[in-house]
């Protein structure tokens, strides 16, 4: 589930949302706004409500993130490295770099999200109580009481054993343990998934012809996400099955050409060694090292009376934005930050020498020809220069 915006970093991981947060946010601003909050405590101005409203759904939202960073600090300290969270309709989602090593380390990883909103709705509630007994401002003491039931249905919701959510990663943990299968223990959590989202796309189409309309259109929305990435999430992890044994060299372009970070983006345009082998090059420094990656496209869009003027360090993307990996690490494991890189390409380095690139396609190629030569469960036998 792709980021359809960014809100910058919080603890040096990236955080996204994507656009069925702002229904999710606009749904609860309008239901406290015109429903809980006038229904609980009539009499109040209407801005006080919108404004309760827009900050209790703000303050949700923190939890949410409060809960996918859980999951990142957590992941860190099972030696599972995360660098992004998307905030999306069902909570979120932090993207690992790898699988967790064990099924005890996935149980850690997943169970720490739900305890954080089971906490926060316990500390939500526990608020409720005090500024209840100080006499605080009605709205206010609503608003708490509202923040403490929905983090603890969160946590609650969560727990249920079926993919995306947390409980099917602890499904998944759970299977993973039994049977010593991870891509078995996948399928089951993603089936389970599939499942109980065509339950609830089935019980919301039936409320909303019963004439609970935003009910079930609530319901149907939350069962067609969660069918959609438990699909996106069994495809994954037979991709990652796929290639469990293929090292990053298989899939690479050996010693691409490269263009210095001075180089004026017409000398770039115009220069014949660049005109026809590729889209994009490695910048480097002086040195030789990389400093970023600028494509054809990129220099292209600079106006041409500004092309004398202008070095590719002016237009490339930054070395920081661009995913690196070694020619011996595992493909499976440059895939997800080559998805996931506006670039779809990725600086294969050796000493901090760029002495390769992968690109979308490339990781195409590579599946395509193992899916037609590979018996299922087999890798790649790899062949080293």
């Amino acid at each position: 589930m792709g980021a359809t915006f960014s809100l910058g970093r919080v603890a040096g991981v990236r955080v996204g949302v994507h656009w069925s947060v702002l229904v999710v946010f606009a749904l609860i601003t309008v239901g406290l706004a015109q429903g809980r909050l006038p229904r609980a405590h009539p009499g109040s101005p209407a801005w006080a409500y919108w404004l309760t409203a827009l900050a209790t759904a703000v303050v949700f939202l923190l939890a949410l993130l409060a809960h996918e960073i859980s999951h990142v600090m957590v992941a860190r300290r099972n030696g599972v490295g995360a660098d992004e969270i998307t905030l999306w309709l069902l909570g979120g989602a932090a993207r690992l770099h790898d699988e967790a090593p064990t099924p005890t380390a996935e149980l850690r990883i997943a169970g720490i999200g739900p305890l954080v909103s089971l906490l926060l709705g316990g500390l939500f509630a526990l608020l409720t109580w005090c500024t209840h007994a100080l006499h605080s401002p009605v709205l206010l003491v609503e608003a708490l009481a509202w923040l403490a039931g929905i983090n603890i249905l969160l946590a609650l919701f969560n727990v249920l054993p079926a993919a995306p959510l947390d409980g099917g990663r602890l499904l998944r943990a759970l299977v993973w343990w039994r049977t010593g299968d991870r891509l078995r223990a996948t399928e089951v959590a993603t089936g389970a998934g599939r499942a109980l989202g065509w339950i609830l796309v089935a019980v919301g189409v039936y409320e909303a012809l019963a004439g609970g309309f935003a009910g079930g259109l609530w319901l149907l929305l939350i069962g067609w996400f969660m069918v959609a990435m438990a699909t996106m999430e069994g495809s994954q992890a037979k991709l990652r099955e796929l290639l469990r044994s293929v090292p990053v060299r298989q899939a690479m372009s050996a010693d691409p050409v490269t263009a210095a970070a001075g180089t004026t983006v017409r000398e770039f345009l115009d220069g014949p060694p660049w005109r026809y082998r590729h889209s994009a090059f490695p910048v480097t420094d002086p040195a030789g090292r990389p400093v970023g990656l600028v494509s054809v496209r990129q220099a292209g869009q600079v106006p041409v009376e500004d092309r004398d003027s202008t070095s590719l360090d002016a237009v490339m993307v930054p070395l920081g934005d661009i995913p690196t990996a070694g020619p011996d690490d595992p493909l499976a494991q440059l895939v997800p930050a080559l998805d996931a890189s506006p670039a779809r390409r990725a600086l294969v380095l050796v000493d901090g020498r760029v002495v390769g690139i992968v690109t979308s396609s490339d990781v195409s190629r590579v599946i395509a020809w193992l899916s037609s030569t590979t018996p299922p469960g087999a890798g790649l036998r790899t062949a080293r220069p």
